[in-house]
């Protein structure tokens, strides 16, 4: 595996790959590795022939408060991880590499979607997650691009940047790893308790719940979104989550529509102060009211 931490070294070590036209695969983290990255890898090593994964941690995608001077570095292991899993080309650029010394005039911004929900609670985050995307795809110029289903919406919003910005970019999302009592792998667990290890897999359980509510009703007038999203609230609440938001939305993430067939669960809760995120795509056949 070769390392880069320059633009330029970047681009002379992916050279060789664009003269003989081989595929790139991009796998955009912000390192502190676990399984999910790894899963993105190696999808990106059977759709492509050459494999970069970038390390940055994205100063302009963290608010004030948060825990971007505290966020877990961990670049020898990361290395070691990614070597092992046929990453060819690490990238590893500093702040400076990436946004310059001079103040940044430009950001990007997808209207609407980025001020919802995670967005509704932490204003800017997206904004900051666009513009750094945008600069990596910029700067990487990837066939295809692989982000993790954990992070729904963020997802959502790469899928239209890369379509309203003309990216000619493949943007896969790749399901969700969890650990065998269901918590969605994420580099935050971390920050958890023992105890609140225990309590944090309630996430997926609530998440269960509701799919089970949704997939039992046989009427479209039975599926009550508000309702089932207002018990999976109370539910997390009383095991000591403070709630952010539970939503039942369409796969696009607009409204959910009662007579669709698939639509998905959304979650994000602090525990403790470890802010966790996760959703669940529920599909079920159209259902047919009998006359």
């Amino acid at each position: 595996m070769r390392t880069e931490v320059t633009i330029q070294g970047l681009h002379a070590a992916l050279a060789p790959a664009r003269a003989a036209r081989k595929s790139i695969g991009f796998v955009p983290t912000m390192g502190n590795l676990h399984e999910g990255h790894l899963k993105l890898v190696q999808e990106a090593n059977q759709r492509c022939d050459v494999v970069v994964v970038s390390i940055f941690v994205n100063p302009t995608q963290f608010g004030a408060g948060e825990d971007f001077s505290t966020y877990p570095r961990t670049f020898e292991a990361d290395s070691n991880l990614l070597a092992e899993a046929k990453c060819d080309i690490l990238f590893a650029p500093s702040v400076e590499e990436i946004y310059g010394t001079q103040p940044q005039q430009t950001t990007v911004q997808v209207n609407s979607l980025a001020s919802e929900l995670c967005g509704n609670s932490r204003p800017g985050h997206f904004t900051g997650v666009a513009t750094v995307v945008s600069k990596l795809f910029n700067i990487v110029k990837p066939d295809v691009a692989l982000f993790g289903e954990k992070d729904y919406q963020q997802l959502a919003i790469i899928r239209h940047l890369a379509r309203d910005l003309c990216f000619d970019i493949d943007v896969i999302g790749v399901p969700t790893v969890r650990a065998e009592n269901g918590l969605a792998l994420s580099s935050r667990n971390g920050y958890l308790s023992e105890d609140e290890l225990t309590i944090a897999p309630a996430i997926y359980a609530t998440m269960q719940s509701i799919q089970q509510q949704i997939l039992a009703a046989k009427d479209p007038s039975k599926l009550n979104f508000t309702d089932f999203a207002k018990q999976g609230r109370k539910t997390l609440e009383s095991q000591k989550f403070v709630v952010d938001y539970v939503e039942i939305r369409n796969p696009d993430l607009g409204t959910a529509d009662k007579n669709g067939s698939k639509w998905v669960i959304l979650v994000a809760a602090k525990l403790g102060k470890t802010r966790l995120i996760d959703n669940m795509t529920v599909t079920r056949p159209a259902i047919v009211v009998e006359a």
